[in-house]
């Protein structure tokens, strides 16, 4: 008997992403169970490098992040400024142009503390981002240099700072 093709790939693939398996056909079709081997019809099987839409590698992390705590916000932004005003008023690039830039990095930083942040795992970079391009858009000294410093801050501090305000361990 010849060959049954149960589904035809809809692709031209290369012969090594098409592998033939044996289907066995089940035991009810035959009129002799004890002959279903020679009985076998091929199917294909495509090896994707890549999973198909709809299936999984694995299952997603099911992690909640907890949602922003204001009053943690709050005492981190004013760390975060005063940080941030000691360290660039220390360099000459900025002039007088000092308490506006880190005006500028409090306010973003302070929205993304209050919207955003949620411990350990998401602290963006895209705050910081937003700070240099703001600072450069307004024609101010320094945006990156400014960022730079804010991003290094964060790093060091934030998820240090949430775990001691909520009691975790970080583990």
């Amino acid at each position: 008997m010849a060959s049954i093709w149960t589904i035809a790939p809809p692709l031209h693939l290369p012969p090594s992403l098409v592998t033939l398996k044996p289907s066995i056909i089940p035991l009810r079709f035959f009129p002799n169970p004890s002959a279903p081997l020679h009985r076998t019809r091929l199917s294909p099987t495509l090896n994707l490098p890549y999973p198909l839409p709809g299936e999984r590698i694995c299952r997603a992390a099911e992690y909640k992040f907890p949602d922003p705590i204001p009053e943690f916000a709050v005492a981190e932004t004013e760390k975060f400024r005063a940080h941030l005003l000691n360290k660039l008023s220390k360099k000459d690039m900025y002039g007088d142009s000092v308490p506006e830039v880190v005006g500028i990095c409090t306010e973003i930083f302070n929205t993304f503390m209050h919207t955003e942040y949620g411990g350990p795992g998401t602290l963006l970079v895209v705050p910081f981002i937003d700070m240099s391009d703001t600072i450069n858009e307004r024609g101010l000294p320094g945006g990156p240099q400014a960022a730079r410093a804010a991003v290094k801050w964060a790093q060091d501090h934030v998820d240090k700072d949430w775990n001691e305000w909520t009691g975790d361990d970080g583990t």
